[in-house]
């Protein structure tokens, strides 16, 4: 690292609308450099790739009505929780379910927020070639090779408040993988893998905020590169939160 890291947020962006080139949106108001990561809110990409839906075109369930009660919920909202699911992990107090590529997450990250009433945002069904999509079209702009994140705002076991992490992400490892070196004493590292793409993540949410801030992305410049891994997800032999889980709700 020849310099500090720094943190921009991209300011000025409009409301963005399904068809909008969000790539070009931010290039316009910020231009990007050569190694830049730039952090996307996914409500902004699902917006503009209309991965949206009116609740009043949505028919709830039995199951979907059944939990509607059992969580205080409306159930056609439900039903779109149950929709973008392909495994429901717990249902009560709220649900927790499997997203197909992989990510776990309460309400399988359907959001009503940042969206116009009686419409529900759904997250990229494939975020890694969102994360692509958005590389691609930058490089094609600009000429600059950027590192992208998607990001979703996420609960965590254990501790209260929502963070950000990375559910889609081109241009790097997801894992700062560190296992077979050595730390400041000598001792080999047997198992520290650090989940850097979850971590810019975060900052980024800090700089975007959760209420009218309007700054849905975010670029960092000048962070040190690494090498790792991208297997950022537990597998299902792996995740003991999630077999303990289905254990008691099963």
């Amino acid at each position: 690292m020849t310099g500090s890291i720094q943190v921009l947020g991209v300011q000025g962006l409009p409301l963005i609308q399904a068809g909008d080139d969000v790539a070009a949106l931010v290039c316009e108001r910020l231009p990007v450099m050569d190694g830049d990561i730039l952090c996307i809110a996914s409500t902004i990409y699902s917006k503009a790739k209309g991965y949206t839906k009116s609740l009043a075109a949505i028919t709830p369930t039995e199951r979907a009505v059944r939990l509607g009660k059992l969580n205080g919920e409306d159930p056609r909202f439900v039903q779109a929780v149950l929709d973008a699911s392909t495994d429901i992990i717990m249902e009560h107090p709220f649900i927790l379910s499997e997203l197909s590529f992989g990510h776990i997450g309460v309400r399988a990250g359907v959001d009503q927020s940042n969206i116009e009433d009686g419409m529900v945002i759904f997250l990229p069904p494939e975020p890694m070639e969102a994360a692509e999509d958005v590389r691609k079209r930058i490089k094609e702009i600009s000429g600059k090779d950027v590192g992208v994140i998607i990001t979703d705002t996420c609960g965590r076991s254990f501790r209260r408040g929502q963070t950000g992490n990375a559910i889609g992400w081109s241009g790097m490892t997801a894992i700062r993988d560190f296992r077979g070196d050595t730390d400041l004493f000598g001792h080999v590292l047997k198992i520290t893998e650090e989940a850097v793409v979850d971590e810019i993540a975060g900052f980024s949410n800090f700089v975007m905020g959760e209420s009218d801030n309007g700054v849905p992305a975010v670029i960092f410049r000048n962070c040190p590169a690494w090498t790792g891994h991208d297997n950022l997800y537990f597998s299902g032999e792996e995740d003991i939160t999630r077999r303990v889980l289905k254990k008691e709700w099963s």
